[in-house]
């Protein structure tokens, strides 16, 4: 049985949830929308990419910047709908065994055709033994990849996964060409590399022979990158670049009343607290005073302080916005309330307090306002919290290194469903995205039988109690869901922010987009 995205309304959750039968996905057809034109897309980055190595995380701007040069076998089209990228379809035969038909015209930036010995390469280099790739635990269920002809692929694994097609679609899952190194690889992507800056610009060109036809639209993206928030807005407004990332949340107001300026957000990520828990003696190796803190923060003046309004308290577990499921439970949710937390520190041990480190980074105003205002509340119930505000780059080293006792950090997961949160809370995968030294068997066990799980209502089964969880056993503390924007001048179209935890795929749109 075949089914078109588009012209059948198939979506991936009915592809997914399909088991009796092998069911085909194929991608959209290519539309040309305009010609292509011979201007350059100035965009400006938040921060200079620590590096762009194809299957490491290093944050949002990296990402953004790999997508330009790198693609896998899924992706997202211009609405945020699981599309084909590398392939043109996918069969799945049973719940354990898909096969991927590669698309005739895709070649690799050297000229050469993507190939499925290609495709075998890239996903055992990530799943290999001793790999760091972002996303090794996440596809640990891959048993096997096979090259079953030139452009067919064969993806056996060892349980069922009700989300591999979203995986598959990370930035991180790139397909890369067979011996293809971290520091020297060639992808498939729309751009490749045509100069960079270190520190200052990466700028990219048109690849002519990009597997969508008319695509992209624009010459060439430059790659700018602005580490003052302020300075990234006054290039906008001063026609220097044509596109930000991270508008300034204090401007939201600005591009809404401007004549010359839009913006295009979406409610998704979120901020939130990680913990170091590697010393038995550090108090917050304690899920009591973890829990003390979760009640500490008034987190609507996080909300009013660091992103102006725009956003909402989070008070447990982060559901994303269109989730399949509701998780919501008064129960199993962090108030404001400051003097159960002193009963907490004081039943913990700890009724006078105790002094501690707490990261952010100063790059972005976000996180540095966050910290300042978390360190007050914090110094309410008696807990002494320094911060300690390092460039991203430096924040992301001492994350991966636990130097730090409380840190702040944001993110969003990478698409609209509980399982998202697996690389943030899954112990086999630790990132700086996680509570430097947290382990927990529960909560690990409910992430894969949550993934593995494709019934709908044992799935929702299993998420409330991964709900129950991450209220008790304190992996993270959540603070906030914010309104993320990318601003862009009125010439700049085809541009828009996916919803929910898809806004950081949202750079999939610049295949899209023109200056006009």
């Amino acid at each position: 049985m075949k089914n078109d995205h588009k012209q059948n309304g198939v979506d991936r959750r009915t592809v997914l949830m399909s088991m009796g039968a092998g069911v085909t996905a194929l991608a959209m057809p290519n539309f040309v929308y305009a010609q292509a034109s011979d201007k350059v897309l100035r965009f400006g980055l938040s921060t200079f990419p620590p590096s762009v190595k194809p299957h490491d995380n290093t944050g949002q701007a990296a990402n953004t910047v790999k997508l330009m040069m790198l693609r896998g076998l899924t992706g997202y089209d211009a609405d945020g709908k699981l599309s084909g990228e590398l392939a043109e379809s996918w069969e799945m035969v049973d719940p354990q065994t898909y096969v991927f038909q590669l698309r005739d015209n895709a070649v690799f930036h050297n000229g050469n055709p993507v190939m499925a010995k290609d495709v075998v390469f890239s996903l055992n280099k990530i799943t290999a033994e001793g790999s760091s790739a972002f996303l090794k635990s996440d596809l640990s269920s891959i048993a096997s990849v096979t090259a079953l002809a030139d452009k067919t692929v064969e993806i056996k694994l060892s349980s069922p996964s009700a989300v591999l097609l979203d995986l598959l679609a990370n930035f991180n899952a790139n397909i890369i060409a067979e011996g293809s190194t971290d520091e020297e690889f060639v992808g498939a992507g729309p751009f490749k590399m045509k100069s960079q800056e270190r520190g200052v610009f990466i700028e990219l060109e048109r690849f002519d022979d990009f597997y969508e036809a008319g695509k992209p639209m624009v010459a060439g993206v430059k790659f700018i990158a602005y580490g003052d928030e302020n300075l990234r807005y006054a290039a906008l407004e001063a026609g220097d670049v044509d596109l930000i990332e991270y508008l300034p949340w204090q401007n939201f107001d600005a591009v809404d009343a401007s004549s010359t300026l839009k913006m295009s957000s979406a409610v998704g990520p979120f901020m939130f607290l990680l913990f170091n828990v590697t010393n038995p003696d550090s108090p917050l190796a304690n899920p009591k005073v973890r829990q003390a803190i979760g009640y500490a923060v008034k987190r609507q003046d996080v909300v009013d302080a660091a992103f102006a309004g725009r956003g909402e308290p989070l008070l447990g577990f982060p559901n994303p916005p269109g989730s399949p499921f509701d998780l919501s439970d008064p129960s199993r949710e962090w108030s404001y309330d400051p003097e159960k937390a002193k009963a907490l520190l004081a039943e913990a041990g700890y009724p006078n307090g105790f002094d501690c480190t707490l990261l952010a980074t100063s790059t972005y105003g976000m996180h540095q306002d966050t910290a300042s205002v978390v360190a007050a509340y914090l110094q309410m119930i008696g807990i002494n919290a320094k911060l300690d505000l390092p460039d991203w780059g430096s924040r992301v080293t001492a994350g991966k290194e636990g130097k730090y006792d409380i840190a702040v950090h944001g993110t969003a997961g990478y698409y609209n469903d509980p399982d998202s949160v697996y690389t943030l809370l899954h112990s086999d995968n630790p990132s700086y995205l996680q509570s430097f030294g947290f382990k927990s068997e529960n909560i690990d066990g409910l992430l894969e039988r949550g993934r593995q799980e494709t019934d709908v209502k044992k799935r929702k089964a299993i998420y409330e109690e991964l709900a129950t969880a991450y209220f008790e056993e304190v992996p993270q503390v959540p603070l906030n869901w914010r309104q993320q924007a990318y601003a862009m001048a009125n010439n700049v179209q085809g541009f828009n922010a996916y919803p929910g935890f898809l806004t950081f795929a949202s750079p999939y749109v610049v295949d899209d987009t023109s200056v006009e």
